[in-house]
C-alpha cells in the first residue's frame, strides 16, 4: 500500500511560518489527490487543503490566503507552506492520498503518522 511520512511541524511563534512535506512511495503518486487534513484536541478532523493531480486547488475557509499546497510529482512529494500562522493552527497534520478508482478496485484513502504543528508565543 501507499506510505506516507510526514515532516516539518514543530513550535512557531504567531505570525511565523512553516513548511510541511509528506513524502509518498508505493504506488502512482502523478494521479492521486492529495490533501493535508489536521485534527485539534476535542475536534474533529478537518480538511485544510486539496490538490488533484491536475492541479486544482481548494482550501479551508480559515487558511485560505495564508496557506499553500502545492505537489512535485518527480520527488512524489506534497507541500504545504504555511504562513501568519495563528494559534487556532494548533493541531496534528495528516497527509492524505486518495487513490481513484479502477475496474477492479473503488476508491481508496491513505494517511500518514501525523506531525505536530503548535503556534505559540
Amino acid at each position: 500500500q501507499v506510505q506516507l511520512v510526514e515532516s516539518g511541524g514543530g513550535l512557531v511563534q504567531p505570525g511565523g511560518s512553516l513548511r510541511l512535506s509528506c513524502a509518498a512511495s508505493g504506488s502512482i503518486f502523478s494521479i492521486y489527490t492529495m490533501g493535508w487534513y489536521r485534527q485539534a484536541p476535542g475536534k474533529q478532523r478537518e480538511l485544510v487543503a486539496r490538490i488533484t493531480s491536475g492541479g486544482s486547488t481548494n482550501y479551508a475557509d480559515s487558511v485560505k490566503g495564508r496557506f499553500t499546497i502545492s505537489r512535485d510529482n518527480v520527488k512524489n512529494t506534497l507541500y504545504l507552506q504555511m504562513n501568519s500562522l495563528k494559534p487556532e493552527d494548533t493541531a496534528v497534520y495528516y497527509c492524505n492520498a486518495e487513490r481513484p478508482p479502477t475496474y477492479y478496485s473503488g476508491k481508496l484513502n491513505y494517511w500518514g503518522q501525523g506531525t505536530q504543528v503548535t503556534v505559540s508565543s
